[in-house]
């Protein structure tokens, strides 16, 4: 006669696959129409020039051109300015050095 129980199931094991969220093309990255650009939960980044976002918060291009990341202080809901980070994209004829 056996002197162990059987092992059964664990209760280990089961976590969630990573969603690959985060920026995906950095400053001055080219880009084409419909390039996704960030991968996000809730509105880290704006969208600001020819960008838009997605259902799921996702910022992609829409033009193609090159990545520019903005700081601009903006009000929020509460009556405060808070600093926020604007994703633009701008046409392939605009450079981005400074005058």
């Amino acid at each position: 006669m056996a002197h162990t129980k059987s092992g059964g199931s664990t209760k280990l094991g089961r976590d969630s696959k990573s969603k690959r969220l985060g920026v995906k093309l950095t400053e001055g990255a080219r880009t084409n129409e419909g390039s996704i650009i960030i991968r996000q939960r809730g509105t880290k980044f704006h969208p600001g020039k020819n960008v838009r976002r997605g259902k799921d918060d996702t910022l992609y291009s829409v033009i193609k051109g090159f990545v520019h990341f903005t700081r601009l202080k903006r009000l929020a809901f509460d009556g405060v300015y808070k600093l926020r980070t604007f994703v633009n994209v701008l046409p392939q004829n605009v450079s981005l050095e400074k005058k």
